[in-house]
Formats: C-alpha cells, sequence, structure tokens
C-alpha cells in the first residue's frame, strides 16, 4: 500500500540499521579493548564467573609472594644456624686440645680465652640475627620461639604452621650446658669460663673432656633446627610451585570468559560494516518510495 503517513519499509530499514550499529559498537569495543565481556550487559554471568576467579589469583600472587618471603625468613636463620655450627666445631676443636695430656695450664688458659670469646659470638647471633628488624633466635622472644602461620593461599583457612620452638628451645639448652657463660637472651656473654681450663693442666683435661661431649651434642641440636627449618622451607617452595600452577590455569580459564577472539570479532565487525551499508542504501530507497505517491496526482 501506497501511504504518504506511514513508510513501513524505511521503518524496518531503520530498525535494521539500529541493531546493526549496535552490534558494529560492540565488535568495535571488544577489539578496542581486547575483552569479550566490557559491562554486565555483554554477559552477566561470565562477568560473574569471571570476577570470581579473578579475585582467587589476585589472592594466590599474594600468596606466593608471602611463601618467598617466609622461605628468605628461615633461610635467614638458617643461615645463622650454619655459623653457630661452624663456632661450635671450632670450640669441640679447643676442648679436644685442652683434654689431651700434652697440653699445659698455660695452653688451656690461652684455648679458654679463645673459647669464652667464641662464647661471645654465639650469643650474640643467636640474639641479634633478625629478618625485618624482628629478632628470630632469640631465646623465648625470637619469631621462631612460638609456632609461625603461613598464609599460603587467597582463602582464610588456606594456612601452614611452621613449629620449632621446642627444638630451639633445646638448642639454648644445649649451648648453654656446653658454655656455661653463653647468653642466648641479652647476647652479652660473660667473660672467663671454666669449661677446658682449671687450677691444673689435670684439672682442665677433665672439664675439656667432658665439654667435648656437651659441644657435641650442642652440634646435632643445632643440626637438628636447621634440618626442621630446611624441610618446612622445601614445603613452602612445593606450596609456591603449586600456586604457580592453579594461578596459571585460572588465569587462562579467565581469559577464554574474557578474552576477545579478535578472529571472530574481526568478522564480525567487516558483517556488521557490510550489513549498515546495505541498510543505508536501501533507506535511501525506501524513503523515495513517497514520490511514487505524488505521481498518481499528477
Amino acid at each position: 500500500m501506497l501511504s504518504l503517513h506511514t513508510n513501513a519499509a524505511a521503518l524496518s530499514a531503520q530498525n535494521s540499521i539500529t541493531r546493526t550499529q549496535g552490534s558494529l559498537s560492540t565488535s568495535q569495543t571488544r577489539l578496542s579493548t581486547g575483552f569479550r565481556i566490557n559491562s554486565a550487559m555483554d554477559d552477566a554471568a561470565g562477568l560473574q564467573i569471571a570476577t570470581r576467579l579473578k579475585a582467587q589469583t589476585s589472592g594466590m600472587a599474594v600468596a606466593m609472594r608471602n611463601t618467598q618471603n617466609s622461605i628468605s625468613m628461615l633461610q635467614t636463620g638458617e643461615g645463622a644456624l650454619d655459623e653457630t655450627t661452624n663456632i661450635l666445631m671450632r670450640m669441640k676443636d679447643l676442648a679436644t686440645q685442652a683434654a689431651d695430656g700434652s697440653s699445659t695450664a698455660n695452653d688451656q688458659t690461652a684455648m679458654q680465652k679463645e673459647f669464652d670469646s667464641l662464647t661471645s659470638e654465639l650469643s650474640n647471633i643467636m640474639t641479634n640475627t633478625k629478618f625485618g628488624g624482628t629478632a628470630l633466635l632469640t631465646s623465648g622472644t625470637g619469631k621462631l620461639a612460638t609456632a609461625v602461620d603461613f598464609q599460603i593461599g587467597a582463602g582464610s583457612t588456606e594456612k601452614m604452621s611452621g613449629d620449632v620452638s621446642t627444638e630451639l628451645t633445646q638448642v639454648h639448652t644445649d649451648l648453654a650446658a656446653a658454655s656455661l657463660l653463653y647468653d642466648g637472651a641479652t647476647g652479652v656473654a660473660s667473660a672467663g669460663g671454666t669449661e677446658i681450663s682449671g687450677a691444673t693442666a689435670a684439672a682442665g683435661a677433665t672439664a675439656a673432656n667432658a665439654t667435648i661431649d656437651k659441644l657435641a651434642t650442642a652440634i646435632d641440636t643445632v643440626g637438628a633446627l636447621r634440618s626442621k627449618l630446611g624441610a618446612i622451607s622445601n614445603r613452602l617452595d612445593h606450596v609456591y610451585n603449586n600456586l604457580s600452577n592453579i594461578s596459571t590455569n585460572t588465569k587462562a580459564a579467565t581469559g577464554r570468559i574474557m578474552d576477545t577472539d579478535f578472529a571472530a570479532e574481526s568478522s564480525n565487525m567487516t558483517s556488521s560494516q557490510m550489513l549498515l551499508q546495505a541498510g543505508t542504501a536501501m533507506l535511501k530507497q525506501s524513503n523515495s518510495t513517497s514520490s511514487l505517491v505524488m505521481s498518481l496526482l499528477q
């Protein structure tokens, strides 16, 4: 029907152009941002899932940094204990030498002075080894004197406990037994012990002989503490590797939801551009229909 008031063809063409413009705008937005979902209107369910996945990967990234910081802290303590072992071995060597019958009282006195100096350094290491300004090995108050909870995941329940308090307490006990002037609380050891010396060479040899076993026990105790610190560090390293794997796969899942398929979206944009050109041409043609009515009135 020819009508001046209603041009159905033009209205249909306009509607088609509007829809095509919307599709073209969506394609251009996706291609410019690289995301398939740029607002909740694009995919409400997909956006919710992707947001939850992003929150998980963000939390895991922080947890991965936590594990590395924790490993560094434990390695700091373990490194200090390594030097402690070296000192104890030297002290044991001195005790072994002092226990020999060829050593005189004067020899033992000289060895005792070095023994006392090493005791002072033991006290210093055990009290002043710090990580981030916090003492690690101090008796009773050090970071490792109580159980440490490591946050190893994005959830509140994803924690790992590392407890070396028993081993650390035993280390302080055995160090104090092997060196009577040891002070693992203040780090200030007294001078003038009698662990490997005495009023006579025989008395000094007897004391040194007893000290040998005490130092051997202390070395074993320090080794046990180092072993446990190493085991916790290894576990944290495995945690890091697992988090890395989970994070990689979670990011891939987020990308499948959020990211634009450039090949498909480029095709959609080209199609929309062609439809827009065709629709514009048809709108022009439909608008010329009203001129037919005027020809009937001539």
